[in-house]
């Protein structure tokens, strides 16, 4: 079994697609822990501020198999991929650890770099997933959160 994390984020009507996508992958991966839920500014382009998360659980699924399962929820919750990379969306959900492992094969993309590049996915991870170390930073994802210098406005607008 492998600790599996995930990225969840939504600036379209979050209120509405983040409940039901909790629904859908506790549906698919079974129970799962989940970081408060942050506010944060559009990335990239104008845009709605995103709601976002982190959802940590354990899995003996293929990553390649969790990836895909997150498309499938994306879509039928409205999420269309269109060329522009940054754009609002219903759901965001990706892949982000898959225990150790460092993999760079198609849909997956292990560890993420938005790990340590953006505010809405380290915290909510450093939150709920504090003293697992990076797979190759080497720290834990505390120590990278307390040296973070990124300026993005974060704030927690619920805690589950």
């Amino acid at each position: 079994m492998q600790d599996v994390y995930l990225s969840i984020g939504s600036n379209i009507e979050p209120e509405r697609y983040i409940p039901v996508a909790l629904r859908d992958l506790e549906k698919a991966f079974g129970p799962m822990l989940l970081s408060s839920i942050y506010e944060t500014e559009a990335v990239g382009f104008e845009g709605p501020a995103f709601h976002n998360l982190v959802a940590g659980f354990k899995s003996d699924l293929d990553p390649k198999e969790i990836a895909e399962t997150l498309r499938h929820i994306e879509s039928c919750h409205g999420r269309t991929r269109n060329s522009q990379k940054f754009s609002s969306r219903t759901l965001d959900l990706d892949l982000i650890l898959y225990g150790q492992e460092i993999i760079r094969e198609g849909l997956v993309n292990v560890p993420r770099e938005e790990i340590t590049k953006y505010a809405f996915v380290l915290q909510p991870l450093a939150e709920i997933a504090g003293s697992l170390k990076h797979p190759e930073a080497g720290r834990s994802y505390s120590e990278l959160w307390n040296a973070f210098t990124s300026h993005q406005n974060i704030t927690r607008i619920r805690q589950n």
